[in-house]
């Protein structure tokens, strides 16, 4: 048996300055939880992860979309990734969107290797270092502690992991941060770890730590200059808010030419409204969207979605040299959600942009059809018409007079938006028995494709 861990994404809300409710951490699931590995008929049974034993392969599917409210954009400690403000995330449902991650550990390996999506990459990156060296770190604390039967010995093994996207990578949809969520919990998973994960995946990206949970998640910034206190905590869960939707509008699949940990850091050098944002106005809009979450205020949440999505891209053109991350396609992805707002007297629709083009839409189900409909006038598809729209079904709507008259938008040329993912509010971390979906194969090393 083999065991498939399915993280849900997450679209970046930001949340709440400091404390406050909500569950604690994640922690890696145990042995003792009734999730052991199974080795192959022809392999003699050993503890998982111990000299002698058959690899264990342990794949979590994860997808995290973060969708900004306030936003984190800057760190106060590089090397610990510790945020200037506190920030929120809503995790996607891995239904449509995910990040899939096999890790395998072996006496037989040689050394450390990683693949993702398909190409082997530079095992030595620091953030990839700093979590095997945490996860093994907690795993040798772990051992020492123990007071019952001597656990095997697993810190003595390299591991191989393979990670695979279906959405793009490096385009402003917060792949890091599903990537390292992935890899935290497996890596957690095969070395027998059960601590909060937090500190581990944050030591990848800082919004992996809020990638580990389903529903509505807040990364407490903390105050301790240690980090402990700089965690994740969940705040409502993915059933909280069934009548919410999100329709992913994928301008550019393009890796982006200013990577978010080299704008960040550029941001927090030089620019004056990102200190001021983060000291004056996130507590505030912390403490508002709470509410808003709390009360399903739809209103209330998709405007201070929308402000607080164009004050993160005022500070990214306020950093000296400016960094410009929308392109003239997600202007007028800006205009058309005001427009259709406009024309209904009432916020239906929101809008946000993280590091890149693409828009994450916030609605309500019963507005999903008009808006798509809005969409693909405005944005008429390429030559895929056919697989223009992903995700979840959407009922056919067509697009009234009045409300076409109100846009008053003429359509683009075809492939302005590439295509659109309609998904909702998902579940944390869930474990399903699937071979087939690992990535890696017996030898340790990537299944061809298939």
């Amino acid at each position: 048996m083999a065991l498939l861990f399915i993280l849900g994404p997450t679209g970046k809300l930001r949340l709440r300055e400091g404390g406050g409710g909500g569950r604690a951490g994640p922690r890696a699931p145990s042995p003792r939880d009734g999730l052991g590995a199974t080795c192959s008929p022809a392999t003699a049974a050993a503890p998982a992860g111990s000299p002698g034993a058959c690899p264990l392969a342990i794949t979590e599917l994860y997808r995290n979309h973060q969708s900004s409210i306030p936003t984190n954009r800057g760190k106060r400690d590089e090397e610990l990734v510790l945020p200037i403000n506190s920030s929120l995330s809503v995790t996607l449902h891995q239904d449509q969107l995910k990040t899939t991650t096999t890790a395998v550990i072996s006496k037989d390996f040689t050394e450390d290797r990683i693949w993702l999506n398909g190409r082997e990459e530079d095992v030595g990156q620091p953030r990839l270092q700093a979590c095997l060296r945490e996860i093994r770190r907690l795993a040798r604390k772990r051992r020492n502690a123990w007071d019952g039967d001597p656990l095997p010995s697993s810190l003595s093994c390299k591991v191989h992991v393979a990670s695979v996207n279906n959405f793009p990578t490096a385009a402003g949809l917060a792949s890091s941060a599903a990537g390292y969520a992935c890899l935290a919990y497996t890596l957690a998973r095969v070395y027998g770890v059960e601590s909060d994960l937090s500190e581990v995946a944050r030591q990848g990206s800082g919004s992996a730590c809020r990638s580990l949970y389903g529903g509505f998640v807040e990364w407490q910034m903390g105050e301790q200059t240690d980090g402990k206190d700089s965690v994740a905590r969940q705040v409502a869960p993915e059933s909280h808010w069934p009548e919410l939707r999100v329709l992913i509008l994928v301008v550019s699949a393009d890796k982006k030419l200013t990577g978010s940990t080299v704008g960040m850091r550029a941001s927090v050098e030089t620019s004056p409204l990102l200190r001021f944002r983060a000291e004056s106005v996130v507590p505030a809009r912390m403490a508002e969207m709470t509410r808003c979450i709390q009360e399903r205020d739809f209103p209330g949440f998709a405007q201070l979605t929308m402000k607080d999505s164009n004050q993160f891209h005022a500070t990214c053109l306020d950093t000296f040299p400016p960094i410009s991350y929308l392109n003239a396609v997600s202007w007028r992805i800006i205009h058309l959600v005001h427009r259709f707002n406009a024309h209904h007297g009432d916020t239906k629709v929101a809008y946000t942009f993280d590091a890149g083009p693409n828009a994450v839409i916030f609605t309500l189900d019963d507005t999903v059809a008009d808006f798509v409909a809005a969409v693909r006038h405005s944005f008429p598809p390429g030559s895929n018409g056919d697989a223009f729209l992903k995700g979840l079904q959407v009922r056919p709507a067509p697009l009234s007079a009045e409300l076409q008259a109100a846009l008053a938008m003429e359509p683009t040329t075809p492939g302005g938006v590439k295509y659109i993912i309609a998904t909702q509010v998902g579940p944390g971390p869930q474990i399903l028995d699937n071979p087939c979906a690992h990535l890696l194969g017996p030898d340790g090393l990537p299944k061809p494709a298939a």
